[in-house]
């Protein structure tokens, strides 16, 4: 797939504050954006379903989707038009007053996830450390455990935020290194091994936080059992499942939700980046009413939590979910997607792990690192973003079709030639 250069309305795309090219925005950005990433040489002007476009009007086609944020695409018509109309009307109270549009975003939510009680927030690590919030309040409010004391149990090369208590309990010694000291309490076991999560869980267990398929570490699918012999073990422990399902859940997978690839009802669902629709950040500790009921006013907030033009996005997000459509599509075209890269083993590609429209690809090291493949991808009009070493992540939108699919595919293979 080659990256055409779109010569009509290219000036409308930039506009008429935007007169510099690529490279002179890039090297504008380098002395006054502190350099927390590294994104690759590509500047974009406007977005449209599936695609992308830079400032000289070349065309991308998106294989990253914000890391699930943009699961419905750039500017999903039903979406913009929600924005739009809650635009006209009501953007913000803060939680001080009611709104008009809450209540049906919590109702529906909760509906679409099985679960009782929904305490929305804005970002992801905001909806993690609620769930660490909330798992601790439960466990001394209601099971007990001496104040202080509660531990809570996470998996090895977790990604769940960037924040101080989150790094606190990640294996990444680039998210920690400078960053202590660190916030006790949390108890780190190598994932998809459940000998080591039961010697870890005792009684001042709060809640074992995991994600059902761990992204950042290169789409890392457990073995069939483990998410079902996770929810054994609380049970039977006495303590809190909590899915951190801000990447992998709301249709990612080929399911709603990752965890119902196993019969698992977890007691607290962790929810984020597609929930926005690409337009806001929009999440959500999603629970069980008996765990999230154990907050009381003043005790946790957030100020644009729940603000009327998140809960409007929100509730159109979850009525496109509603009708399974993105769902089926992630799984149809999954399969698509796990056999062009079936036909890739050998040919540069060394293994690979995909789910839905959620693939890791490990590439020979001696082609390049993940960085070199996704610059190579690039340059023949694809964007996708690198992990740990020489490992690749895909995760479309889930509106891609299998024209697109197919020739997304066609460009890692020449990327790898």
């Amino acid at each position: 797939m080659t990256a055409p250069v779109r010569t009509e309305d290219s000036q409308g795309a930039r506009g008429s504050r935007e007169t510099r090219g690529s490279q002179e925005l890039i090297r504008a950005e380098e002395p006054v954006l502190a350099h927390n990433y590294h994104p690759l040489p590509v500047v974009v002007a406007r977005a449209e379903g599936t695609w992308v476009e830079d400032v000289e009007g070349r065309r991308y086609l998106d294989m990253l989707a914000g890391y699930s944020a943009l699961n419905f695409g750039h500017r999903h018509p039903a979406l913009i038009e929600a924005a739009h109309r809650q635009l006209d009307r009501l953007t913000l109270t803060s939680r001080a007053f009611h709104n008009d549009r809450l209540a049906e975003f919590a109702e529906r939510l909760a509906a679409l996830t099985g679960m009782d009680m929904v305490l929305p927030m804005n970002t992801g690590a905001e909806a993690v450390e609620s769930g660490v919030k909330v798992a601790r309040k439960w466990a001394y409010d209601v099971k007990g455990v001496p104040d202080g004391r509660a531990t809570i149990v996470v998996a090895a090369d977790n990604f769940h935020g960037r924040t101080t208590t989150i790094v606190s309990f990640s294996t990444d010694e680039t998210a920690r290194s400078g960053f202590g000291p660190f916030t006790p309490g949390f108890r780190v076991v190598p994932y998809n091994d459940l000998a080591a999560m039961e010697a870890a869980v005792d009684e001042t267990t709060a809640a074992v936080l995991i994600e059902p398929i761990q992204g950042e570490a290169g789409v890392i699918i457990p073995d069939d059992g483990y998410l079902a012999g996770v929810r054994e073990l609380t049970r039977r422990k006495r303590c809190l499942f909590i899915a951190d399902e801000i990447q992998s859940g709301l249709g990612r997978t080929g399911r709603t939700l990752a965890v119902e690839h196993e019969p698992v009802v977890p007691d607290v669902l962790l929810l984020g980046k597609a929930l926005g629709g690409g337009i806001v950040p929009v999440s959500a500790v999603v629970g069980r009413r008996e765990v999230l009921g154990v907050l009381h006013p003043g005790e946790h907030g957030s100020t644009f939590g729940g603000n009327p033009l998140a809960a409007a996005v929100g509730t159109a997000v979850v009525e496109l979910l509603e009708t399974g459509e993105f769902q089926r599509r992630a799984a149809e075209l999954g399969v698509i997607l796990r056999d062009g890269l079936t036909g890739l083993v050998g040919k540069g590609v060394v293994g690979f792990r995909s789910r839905g429209l959620w693939a890791g690809v490990d590439i020979d090291p001696a082609l390049g690192t993940g960085r070199e493949i996704s610059e190579r991808l690039m340059r023949e009009g694809v964007l996708a973003k690198d992990t740990h070493g020489s490992t690749i992540r895909l995760a479309p939108p889930l509106t891609i079709t299998g024209e697109e699919l197919t020739g997304a595919l066609a460009a890692l293979e020449k990327a790898l030639g």
